[in-house]
């Protein structure tokens, strides 16, 4: 009995701190050691209950006469006592339980916190807007005086912390460009630029060739010819990366034209 308590008991404060520490991010490792021993305390006041209270043993006498003594009747009256008593510490120990259970249950819907934040729509919900001036990580703008071959990442003005609208900046050589029908003006001085999110699993592209102007996801290695617009030329990637139109205003400072050419991210999360 007191080991089967001592258990739950165990089992039911590691629960509760795996709650709380898990509702103010206190860590991995605290997470760990509550969950094992709320799930450790848990089987072993089950494995004592069953051990302790449960027993099957069978037990078989000789008949005698069906008349009761008087010593039989007080026998008797002392064993259906001592019997009620059990009754009522395996209901406290039923609640013990019910409330071990309860607890873990509710750690593992509380996890359910931990997948984050539905993809939709924040990330389709881009803050580029036509005039949008393209801003360094340290909120610099940035002059169309970088070199050939530089690659950057740049976001809107002011939102330099807006995830759907993080962007590539490559310089390239305009006489090179073959860009999609209707985009010729969105690379003035060979500028150009793409979402950071490649659209195979929303890993960020992070690496340019430029000896072969190829922009390349580290995840799965898809490849993005940049002077084609970003078309995919390998890897997994179902679509090219959406393109930003670019203009240089009257301050040499890079801007936008407007949005994206689609929407940022893979395709799938813009599935219904």
């Amino acid at each position: 009995m007191i080991k089967a308590v001592s258990s739950l008991v165990v089992s039911i404060a590691a629960a509760a701190a795996f709650l709380v520490f898990y509702w103010n991010d206190m860590g991995t490792a605290a997470l760990g050691v509550t969950l094992a021993l709320a799930v450790a305390g848990a089987g072993a006041g089950l494995v004592f209950w069953a051990h302790d209270l449960m027993r099957d043993e069978e037990i078989s006498e000789d008949r005698g006469s069906l008349a009761s003594t008087e010593e039989e009747i007080e026998t008797f009256l002392e064993s259906f006592t001592t019997g009620e008593k059990k009754i009522a510490r395996r209901k406290v120990l039923g609640w013990m339980i019910g409330s071990a259970a309860g607890l873990l249950g509710l750690g593992s819907v509380s996890l359910i916190r931990s997948l984050g934040r539905s993809p939709l729509p924040v990330l389709f919900q881009t803050v580029w807007r036509s005039g949008t001036r393209l801003v360094t990580p340290d909120g610099n703008p940035v002059p169309a005086t970088i070199e050939q071959g530089t690659m950057m990442t740049v976001f809107p003005e002011g939102n330099v912390n807006a995830t759907a609208s993080q962007t590539i900046l490559i310089r390239v050589d305009e006489s090179k460009l073959r860009l999609p029908p209707g985009r010729s003006s969105w690379a003035p001085g060979g500028f150009l630029a793409f979402s950071k999110i490649c659209t195979h699993a929303g890993c960020p592209v992070a690496q340019f060739e430029k000896t072969v102007n190829i922009l390349l996801c580290p995840c799965h290695q898809s490849a993005f010819d940049v002077l084609r617009g970003a078309a995919v030329v390998g890897g997994p990637a179902g679509r090219p990366l959406p393109q930003l139109p670019l203009y240089i205003d009257s301050d040499g400072f890079l801007r936008a034209r407007g949005d994206f050419s689609q929407h940022p991210g893979p395709e799938f999360w813009n599935r219904s």
